[in-house]
């Protein structure tokens, strides 16, 4: 795998577009632009843009309540996969808490994509649990955890 260094920022409504084009590639039941833009006006979301030189390679969507992390939403352009682009947007987000602040993360994740899961295992999430017929075509999810704070 080849790892690049890319910029990570917050997005602004100027990337809209392109994040939208990158959900529409990745997911057969993709966000629309109206639920981006709901996100960036709920105060407990954070969106976050990855770029190189050809625009926006990835995006990381998570909500933060108290000391937990939901992470609803992360994608690669398809262009851009085994570069480190989700990697990086990983360890960018986790890298912003210090230990104290954030005790555990969350996520759901398609219990075939074996790529995602081996992703989430290498930075410490383990399997909580199934949700059964979650996503609209019947896929199961695999609840996921990584806890950062034992209680």
């Amino acid at each position: 795998m080849a790892i690049k260094n890319f910029a990570i920022r917050s997005i602004t409504g100027n990337d809209l577009d392109a994040v939208v084009a990158i959900e529409l590639e990745c997911y057969p039941h993709p966000w629309s632009l109206a639920q981006f833009l709901q996100e960036l006006e709920n105060p407990v979301a954070t969106i976050l843009v990855c770029e190189d030189e050809t625009g926006i390679v990835g995006f990381i969507c998570y909500w933060l309540i108290v000391d937990e992390m939901q992470i609803l939403n992360l994608a690669t352009a398809p262009s851009a996969r085994r570069n480190g682009v989700a990697a990086q947007l990983l360890e960018h987000t986790f890298n912003n808490f210090l230990p104290q602040e954030l005790a555990s993360v969350w996520l759901e994740v398609r219990s075939g994509n074996r790529a995602a899961i081996t992703l989430y295992q290498r930075f410490g999430f383990v399997p909580q649990g199934t949700r059964r017929a979650y996503y609209r075509d019947g896929e199961d999810a695999l609840l996921m955890v990584k806890k950062v704070l034992e209680q």
